[in-house]
């Protein structure tokens, strides 16, 4: 069976978004789903799945999630393979712009056209570089401070339609621990 892992989109910021992780996994694995583990308290989930699409297990998962806690948890799933692709190209990003401070990576629903992945690339500037490829968006600080903002801004954000954001260290972990 194929193995997926879903990160979840804002989980565990306040007090009425609030999903364990312990949690997660009840209900996760009551949806059917196996081989069910959580890394950190942030939203993410390994399963397995007979389903063979990434959109069917992201419906799956985000039907169960919104039943269970009664609000919407938008999830991004990726298969192992692309996973390790984004890793990968971290990795690439980073011996190419580092060593850096800070390297988030949005995770995206559909690869963005070509015009809209410029776009998003054009938020670069001398504080934060911007790469987009496949369902990943990086943005890299070379130096990076408290309260540094956001390089995409409202509208650029609006181009990529729902996401989830993680550090490139922890997508590093996670396919390091189920990859």
């Amino acid at each position: 069976m194929p193995t997926y892992v879903g990160f979840l989109r804002a989980v565990n910021l306040g007090a009425k978004r609030r999903f364990p992780k312990d949690d997660l996994r009840a209900v996760t694995e009551a949806a059917g789903f196996t081989d069910v583990a959580t890394y950190l308290n942030t939203g993410n989930v390994r399963v397995t799945s007979r389903m063979r699409s990434t959109a069917r297990v992201e419906d799956a998962l985000e039907t169960a999630f919104t039943r269970d806690r009664g609000f919407e948890v938008p999830t991004i799933v990726l298969g192992l393979a692309e996973l390790s692709e984004i890793v990968s190209y971290a990795e690439v990003l980073a011996a190419e712009h580092g060593p850096l401070q800070r390297h988030y990576v949005s995770l995206v629903r559909e690869p963005l056209p070509a015009a809209a992945a410029e776009r998003v690339e054009a938020a670069s500037g001398p504080k934060v570089t911007v790469a987009v490829r496949g369902r990943s968006v990086h943005q890299m600080w070379e130096h990076a401070v408290p309260g540094d903002v956001d390089p995409l801004g409202a509208a650029t954000s609006r181009l990529l339609g729902v996401t989830t954001a993680r550090t490139a260290g922890v997508l590093t972990e996670v396919a390091r621990r189920w990859g």
